[in-house]
């Protein structure tokens, strides 16, 4: 089963898709499961697929040995000529964002994030635009800034991802990956009213305010995985 760590140094790239309705995402799903059971690609670790709830979308977290791996997958005849096209019927947008992994923050009692279907888990993803030179501050204050928030009821765990490069995504960026046990959890923490957080949360939003330049996000039922071997 996949796992987020810091020291792994794997590249993470997270293809984000949107689209117009339920039925079309339904119809990315199934493009994104028959590659994602096919893969064979040089390098490829894994790939975890996540179904949009609160807009039609997908994502699809994947775990790579390396860049040089990745470009070849994306120089291939199969890749431009097939896979983007098909992707380019029904979806809305499409960014390619490749990362490392800058902070990992597991739940209480555990030492190690996991990901796949199994687990039940309600994941956010949110990208932050972000001027370049703030890019570090801005993943200490997603990060290490909001590191109390492991005492939030229902958390599960949370990953901070450095954007190094994108395609369909202009600039810098930092990707915030939350799991949480339930939906109702997330939206009981994302609704809290503000002059009740704990004093720690309330300096890390306003260092996030002060640098982010954009925010965008979704959230996801995780719905396939599979990794290299299996």
């Amino acid at each position: 089963m996949p796992t987020i760590s810091l020291e792994d140094k794997h590249l993470t790239v997270l293809n984000l898709f949107t689209t117009d309705a339920p039925e079309k995402q339904e119809s990315l799903i199934r493009e994104m499961r028959k590659i994602v059971d096919a893969a064979t690609y040089e390098g490829w670790m894994s790939s975890t697929v996540h179904a949009g709830v609160d807009s039609p979308g997908t994502a699809n977290f994947i775990q790579w040995r390396s860049g040089e791996d990745l470009e070849k997958r994306y120089s291939a005849d199969e890749f431009k000529h097939r896979t983007l096209p098909v992707f380019g019927e029904i979806t809305t947008s499409i960014r390619l964002l490749q990362n490392e992994v800058a902070y990992a923050l597991p739940g209480p009692g555990s030492d190690t994030i996991e990901i796949g279907p199994h687990l039940g888990v309600y994941t956010s993803i949110t990208v932050y635009g972000v001027e370049a030179e703030n890019q570090d501050e801005l993943i200490d204050a997603l990060g290490a800034g909001q590191a109390g928030i492991v005492d939030a009821p229902a958390f599960r765990a949370h990953v901070v991802l450095k954007g190094l490069r994108a395609r369909g995504l202009e600039g810098s960026f930092v990707v915030s990956y939350f799991q949480w046990d339930t939906k109702e959890a997330y939206e009981a923490h994302r609704d809290q009213d503000a002059q009740t957080w704990p004093i720690g949360r309330q300096k890390a939003q306003a260092r996030i305010d002060a640098v982010a330049t954009s925010v965008d996000g979704n959230t996801y039922n995780v719905v396939h995985t599979r990794a290299a071997g299996e």
